[in-house]
């Protein structure tokens, strides 16, 4: 059984990109920064484009595969 990791707010953009190559296509759609703001966490880089981190926090976890709700 493959273990999935939930994504959080306080990953960097890097990490999660690596461990989850799907979620590139979810970075995009947001229109985060996800090559040179990849480096920050999620919450400060998507913070900076006036993203709604609710839903995309939801959109990760979902393109990563991980069932867990919360995202924080």
């Amino acid at each position: 059984m493959a273990e999935h990791t939930l994504i959080t707010k306080n990953m960097t953009i890097n990490d999660v990109v690596k461990k989850h190559p799907k979620t590139i296509t979810v970075f995009s759609k947001f229109k985060v920064d996800s090559c040179c703001g990849g480096a920050g966490s999620i919450e400060k880089t998507a913070g900076m484009s006036g993203v709604d981190i609710v839903a995309l926090m939801a959109a990760l976890n979902k393109a990563a595969g991980s069932s867990g709700s919360c995202c924080c």
